[in-house]
């Protein structure tokens, strides 16, 4: 089998679960599968990504923000980030299939991130039946493959936007939760913690990856990272990030403190 054509196949899969044990046969058969780098794949004629029934999609305004201090509001919290990890799948396999000409170590750190955010998903979903709940039991929205889907002939773009600007935006949202978990007089909420803790280590991995493959493209391609970076957002109607930032996440995954302070400077 070919990984990127098994990505696309995957990608395609309706069932969550089922989805969630393909990527992780993909990534355990990683190093005796074939790559093909060059071939241009075409997509099915479907819709794209697969999806279940569940959970209904709403604009983002439309889905309430969700408390930690209620049973509900929190089953709901741990619904919206379980759903987050279930986009973020889809997005490191899109980025495998999709795009075409890479080096080899690019497609293979895309399965690396599929695999982890699967792994995200089921610490989740486990979470998620303990608390009598299961994923598609909460409104969600769509704004993760929107962007996908924006810059699917661009893959500066993509790794400009999906990875170190929307994924990223968990580095800066992932603290706070944090800091809101101790107030909650719930053993769910004791346990999602160091299910965060796992998340965070792991995106910040994931957004280095984004961080990387975006410079690289720039340089192949002469320009500046950071001179390119706004006219993609302004291109993309990107949406503008808010702070508080974490300025020690985003170091670590790659971003420079320039890039920061710019971040900083649209606020002003």
């Amino acid at each position: 089998m070919e990984l990127r054509s098994a990505a696309l196949q995957v990608l395609c899969d309706a069932d969550p679960h089922t989805q969630v044990q393909a990527v992780q046969a993909l990534w355990r058969d990683r190093d005796r599968m074939k790559l093909d780098t060059d071939s241009v794949l075409k997509a099915p004629g479907m819709p794209l990504p697969g999806r279940p029934a569940r959970p209904e999609l709403k604009p983002p305004q439309q889905v309430p923000s969700r408390s930690v201090y209620t049973p509900q509001g929190l089953a709901g919290l741990v619904h919206s980030i379980c759903h987050i990890e279930y986009n973020a799948i889809h997005l490191a396999l899109d980025a495998i299939w999709r795009f075409a000409g890479l080096p080899e170590a690019y497609y293979r750190d895309w399965l690396t991130v599929a695999y982890e955010e699967s792994t995200h998903f089921e610490l989740l979903c486990g979470l998620l039946r303990d608390m009598g709940h299961s994923y598609g039991d909460f409104a969600a929205h769509d704004g993760l493959w929107q962007m996908c889907e924006k810059t699917a002939d661009d893959v500066i773009a993509r790794m400009a936007l999906v990875p170190r600007t929307l994924e990223a935006r968990g580095l800066d949202a992932t603290p706070l939760i944090q800091a809101k978990l101790p107030l909650s007089d719930s053993p769910h909420a004791l346990a999602l913690q160091p299910v965060l803790e796992i998340i965070l280590r792991d995106e910040i991995g994931h957004v280095a990856i984004g961080n990387h493959w975006f410079r690289w493209l720039c340089a192949q391609h002469k320009l500046d990272p950071l001179m390119h970076y706004p006219l993609l957002v302004q291109r993309h109607a990107a949406p503008r990030l808010k702070p508080p930032f974490n300025n020690e996440a985003r170091l670590q995954a790659g971003f420079t403190q320039e890039e920061i302070d710019w971040l900083l400077a649209q606020r002003l």
